[in-house]
């Protein structure tokens, strides 16, 4: 397989823009679905079943389903909602146990394969505007036993967990959707509390989706970490993670005033092997196009790629019967 198409299975892509189709064509990694994808429940599945058609590589089906907040099958539930990771948690083990089967069963029965939960960032802030409820708890060792249950509950029925944002978006005080946080915390300070949750289950988790903060203790120029070779390597190196680093939607504020361009080579070359696009307009497709081509002749990029390429493939040998 050439490097382009190698290149292709590193983005998730929404289908706005309607790029999608052509993308999976060229071996595009995988689909996220929005509530405005998701009209009923039989067109959901008739859209599941024409990206499968087009795909080259079976594609991750991939969505944001925590409950509460972030859920993206209200049209279908008629007004009925999942609670939300906080109060999922508060209601007892058991009750989040039975969640997340509820989550799972639904997910499977339309098709999907991956979600983007569970969100272990500790809610420390009072005034975080963006996470909240979708933590489990501002205590890390309750995090870490609900991120237990529900990842366990994911990947038992065949859905791939993504444990999110890290290194911990608990403490951001404005939302990366619309700008780039800052975290300025020691090192020392977030792994006592924000990496806790992330150290518990590097050596289990499949994936982990980077975050669009600026983590001080990771970089001292305004760098997110979705795009720090200094915080991704502390991922894989001091945590010991091997499975696939994910970036949070890089459509986001919070990363997207680098340039289409060079946010995804700096991610590359940080040690990123995929990106989450909410779009798939001509912009982002062309962004793609665009880095295949420097990739042919720049060493680090196509390397990087190629290593990417390899823990996809893996893990969807693994979930997706390849």
């Amino acid at each position: 397989m050439d490097l382009r198409k190698k290149l292709y299975q590193m983005f998730i892509l929404g289908t706005e823009g309607g790029g999608y189709k052509e993308a999976l064509k060229n071996n595009l990694g995988g689909i996220i679905f929005f509530k405005y994808d998701i009209l009923n429940s039989e067109q959901f599945k008739t859209l599941i079943k024409d990206c499968k058609s087009y795909a080259v590589t079976s594609p991750f089906l991939s969505i944001d389903q925590e409950g509460g907040r972030v859920e993206r099958t209200e049209n279908i539930h008629n007004g009925k909602k999942y609670l939300s990771a906080k109060y999922a948690y508060e209601k007892g083990v058991d009750f989040l146990a039975e969640q997340s089967e509820e989550i799972t069963k639904e997910l499977k029965s339309y098709g999907i394969n991956l979600n983007f939960a569970p969100c272990i960032d500790v809610n420390t802030n009072s005034n975080n505007p963006i996470i909240g409820e979708r933590s489990y708890s501002s205590n890390p060792d309750d995090v870490i036993q609900a991120e237990k249950i529900v990842s366990h509950i994911f990947r038992t029925n065949g859905i791939i967990p993504c444990a999110k944002h890290f290194p911990g978006h608990g403490d951001a005080n404005a939302d990366s959707h619309l700008t780039l946080p800052e975290i300025n915390l020691s090192l020392e300070e977030m792994e006592k509390t924000h990496i806790k949750p992330f150290k518990a289950c590097a050596k289990r988790i499949e994936m982990i989706m980077a975050a669009h903060l600026h983590c001080t203790c990771f970089e001292k120029e305004e760098i997110p970490t979705s795009l720090s070779r200094n915080a991704l390597d502390y991922l894989r190196n001091k945590l010991g993670f091997e499975g696939v680093i994910i970036s949070d939607d890089m459509i986001m504020k919070g990363v997207a005033k680098f340039g289409t361009v060079e946010a995804i080579e700096m991610g590359i070359r940080a040690g990123l092997n995929m990106f989450i696009y909410r779009n798939s307009t001509p912009e982002t497709i062309n962004a793609i196009e665009t880095v295949a081509q420097k990739a042919q002749n720049d060493k680090e990029l196509s390397e990087n790629i190629e290593k990417s390429f390899e823990k996809i493939i893996n893990l969807k040998s693994e979930f997706l019967k390849l």
